[in-house]
C-alpha cells in the first residue's frame, strides 16, 4: 500500500501523507455485520474523565470482527477488502461455503478471491487459522489468543506479527512485536502471516484538524500549564521543568517502573528491551 503525497501548496500539504486505499474494493460495509458505536470521550460509567485528550471525532459504526475463527474445516472465500475506521488494519469479508459471512483482520498478501480456512491440517499460508500446536517454528503469526477459546488479543494492529521461536511441552514461546518473548498455551489459536496495511506507520498527520477528525484533542505540555494544574507548570517567562519529569499527579515518568501485575511474570521468558 503506497502512500499518497501532495504538492506543497500550503504548510500542511508539504508534509501530509495519506493512504492511497488501492487495496480497498468497496466503500460500504455489510450492514448486518455493523452495530452502533457510541463515543465515550474518555469518560467512565460515572462520567469522570479517565483518559485525557479524547473527544469529538467523526461518527462511525463498529464492524463486528470474528476474532475466534471457530468454524473449523469450513473454507471461505475473500469477498472484499474494506476500510475499518475503528482500527489501523484493513478487514476482509469472508463468504463461507455454508452461507455464513464474517469479517476478519486482513493479512498481508491476501486478496479478493483467495480461499482461507481454519483447520489444524490447513496449509501454512497467510489467512489460515490454526492452534500454535500446528504452527512450524519460525513462522510469523498474528491475531493470537492469550487464553484458548477467548478470541485473539495479541498482534492485531497494522503490520503486527509474532514469531514462533520455541515449543516446550504444553507451551509455545512467541517473540512479540515489542521484542518480548512470552509463553502461550499450544491450544491458543492464531492466524498465519502478518497483518496488512504495512505503510500505516509512515503516515504523516500533517495538521491538527486531522487529529480532531480521529477524536484526539490537543495534548498540552506540563510546563505550559499553571502550577495548580501540573507539578511542572508555572514560572516567570518560559521555564522548562526544573525537576524530574512527572505526571500531573506527581508520579515520576520517563523510566519509572509502574508494573504491579506479578501474576503474569511466569509467562514472560524475556522482557522487551533486554538482549
Amino acid at each position: 500500500m503506497p502512500l499518497k503525497t501532495f504538492r506543497p501548496t500550503t504548510p500542511t500539504q508539504r508534509f501530509k501523507s495519506v493512504a492511497d486505499f488501492a487495496e480497498i474494493t468497496t466503500d460500504k460495509p455489510l450492514k448486518a455485520l455493523t452495530e452502533m458505536h457510541r463515543e465515550k470521550g474518555g469518560r467512565n460509567n460515572r462520567g469522570r474523565t479517565t483518559m485525557r485528550y479524547r473527544g469529538g471525532g467523526h461518527k462511525r459504526r463498529y464492524r463486528i470482527i470474528d476474532f475466534r475463527r471457530n468454524k473449523p474445516g469450513v473454507p471461505a472465500k475473500v469477498a472484499t477488502i474494506e476500510y475499518d475506521p475503528n482500527r489501523s488494519a484493513r478487514i476482509a469479508l469472508l463468504n463461507y461455503v455454508d452461507g455464513d459471512r464474517r469479517y476478519v483482520i486482513a493479512p498481508a498478501g491476501v486478496q479478493v478471491g483467495d480461499e482461507i480456512v481454519a483447520s489444524e491440517t490447513a496449509d501454512v499460508r497467510p489467512g489460515n487459522a490454526m492452534s500454535l500446536r500446528s504452527v512450524p517454528l519460525g513462522t510469523p503469526v498474528h491475531s493470537v489468543e492469550l487464553f484458548p477459546g477467548r478470541g485473539a488479543k495479541v498482534a492485531r494492529a497494522a503490520g503486527a506479527q509474532c514469531q514462533v521461536v520455541a515449543k516446550d511441552g504444553n507451551y509455545a514461546q512467541l517473540r512479540m512485536p515489542s521484542g518480548e518473548v512470552r509463553k502461550f498455551h499450544i491450544k491458543c489459536h492464531c492466524v498465519i502471516g502478518q497483518v496488512g496495511n504495512l505503510d500505516h506507520e509512515k503516515i504523516v498527520i500533517g495538521k491538527a484538524g486531522r487529529n480532531r477528525w480521529l477524536g484526539r484533542r490537543p495534548h498540552v505540555r506540563g510546563v505550559a500549564k499553571n502550577p495548580v494544574d501540573h507539578p511542572m507548570g508555572g514560572g516567570e517567562g518560559k521555564a522548562s521543568g526544573g525537576r524530574h519529569p512527572t505526571t500531573p499527579w506527581g508520579k515520576p515518568t520517563k523510566g519509572y517502573k509502574t508494573r504491579r501485575n506479578k501474576s503474569t511474570n511466569k509467562w514472560i521468558v524475556r522482557r522487551r528491551g533486554k538482549k
